[in-house]
């Protein structure tokens, strides 16, 4: 008491019936404020204060840089990548719904039908049944690009599970703002979306296909002379099917780039694909020029797979133009993701 008297600001201590904190007494907290709050500016000494503190302060929060060791650039490209690649298979990543695993699980099984083939007939011995289903041009070429049903039903459709909102939600949400507050450019942010959705149309596509090849090897005993002839034939579809990968991707994200929500981007890529080939289909039918494939990114690609697997040509016109076509295709899909996302802002738009 007779420091709280010195200082000049006397109160009358808690009894401890207040200190019980009981229902019949109300609780007057003069000596918790007191403890708290300074009413001097610090001069006396006697009085409870906050030491070293404006008067009414009670106290002060100085922000100060990070001045640890960044994880290296690659860690955290892998920590975007692994966040929606991963989200597929296991839970703790990207949350895909169950809708979409479903139907990505059905397009594996439903990819290697030709392999389930070449293992039937292969084991029974149907030589005839065996050469319609086993590995050779055409059906290595059929297993990439074929019309129906992967690219009408499949790999159109997975795109466009994908690209829904890759990249529309973080734009809709101000997910955004959580990449861009980290080290993190937006290079890196577009090249790992860009890489989330190429690589699993790439194991969707070349994954069965290199399943179907090896499987034909180790059921038929095939020897070094048959890999010989047949492995450039794999390379060049394999790489049709990179091609294939890409084009759509390079399509998807640039419409998610441009939404704000998941059904634009998943129907105009369907749309896309489909609406092209259909016009292009029927101005060969009415005047019977195929001139007009070129506007179609899956005929695009298809008639250059076809000049670099060495299988029969569908289309009358030459394919360098369907090559440069394939080009200015993906070329202007880039230009559009990279010109979006660097508007994206970092916060909620």
């Amino acid at each position: 008491m007779e420091d709280n008297e010195s200082a000049g600001t006397p109160f009358e201590p808690v009894s401890s019936k207040e200190e019980t904190y009981g229902a019949e007494t109300p609780v007057t907290g003069k000596s918790q404020m007191q403890a708290a709050w300074s009413a001097d500016d610090g001069d006396n000494e006697s009085g409870a204060q906050v030491a070293a503190m404006p008067e009414g302060q009670i106290f002060e929060q100085i922000y100060k840089p990070w001045e640890g060791t960044l994880n290296p650039r690659w860690m955290r490209n892998w920590a975007i990548l692994r966040h929606h690649v991963l989200g597929v298979f296991k839970k703790g990543h990207r949350p895909w719904n169950i809708p979409t695993k479903l139907f990505i699980f059905f397009v594996i099984i439903a990819s290697m039908t030709d392999v389930a083939m070449v293992l039937l007939f292969g084991m029974i011995g149907e030589p005839e049944l065996y050469g319609i289903w086993g590995v050779n041009r055409d059906n290595m070429y059929g297993h990439v690009m074929g019309f129906f049903p992967r690219n009408i039903l499949y790999y159109p459709i997975v795109a466009a599970l994908l690209v829904g909102g890759m990249i529309s939600e973080d734009r809709a949400h101000g997910t955004s703002a959580m990449y861009f507050s980290r080290p993190i450019n937006r290079f890196d942010y577009a090249a790992m979306k860009f890489l989330s959705v190429g690589l699993i149309l790439f194991f969707i596509i070349d994954g069965t296909l290199a399943v179907y090849y090896f499987a034909d090897i180790l059921v038929m005993g095939k020897g070094w002379a048959w890999i010989i002839d047949t492995f450039p034939l794999f390379i060049a579809t394999f790489a049709c099917g990179i091609i294939l990968s890409f084009t759509y991707t390079s399509i998807g994200l640039a419409l998610s780039s441009v939404s704000r929500g998941r059904f634009f981007p998943a129907i105009g890529l369907i749309a896309i694909l489909m609406g092209t080939r259909s016009m292009a289909t029927i101005i060969d039918g009415l005047f019977d020029k195929s001139i007009l494939y070129v506007i179609s990114p899956f005929d695009a690609v298809a008639h250059v797979c076809q000049a670099l697997i060495g299988t029969e040509m569908t289309y009358d016109h030459p394919w360098v133009w369907s090559l440069i076509s394939v080009g200015v295709m993906n070329g202007l899909a880039l230009y559009l993701l990279a010109n979006r996302v660097s508007s994206l802002e970092v916060t909620r738009e």
